[in-house]
């Protein structure tokens, strides 16, 4: 059965790959990881990007839920200016 490694650890292998100039199997050593299976997750982060690593519609949940509050900010502030608009006059 292979290992599991989790989204973060994984993040940190590939940030340190691309961002620290480092090699697949000087990093791969660090974290005890086959240097194959660092290289495959640098490979699928340049292929995939954020995705790759978060469980199945994860991201597209999380997306969803800031167009969501995204939407329930712009309501409440359309409510705030009526609001103030109205005790506006009321002076």
């Amino acid at each position: 059965m292979p290992k599991k490694y989790s989204p973060s650890l994984k993040f940190q292998v590939v940030w340190e790959i691309v961002s620290e100039d480092k090699t697949a199997a000087q990093v791969a050593r660090t974290y005890d990881v086959h240097p194959n299976t660092v290289r495959n997750w640098v490979k699928k982060f340049k292929e995939n990007g954020s995705e790759v690593f978060a469980k199945n519609g994860e991201v597209k949940q999380l997306e969803e839920r800031i167009r969501e509050l995204e939407q329930l900010v712009g309501q409440k502030e359309r409510e705030i200016a009526v609001l103030k608009n109205f005790i506006g006059n009321k002076d």
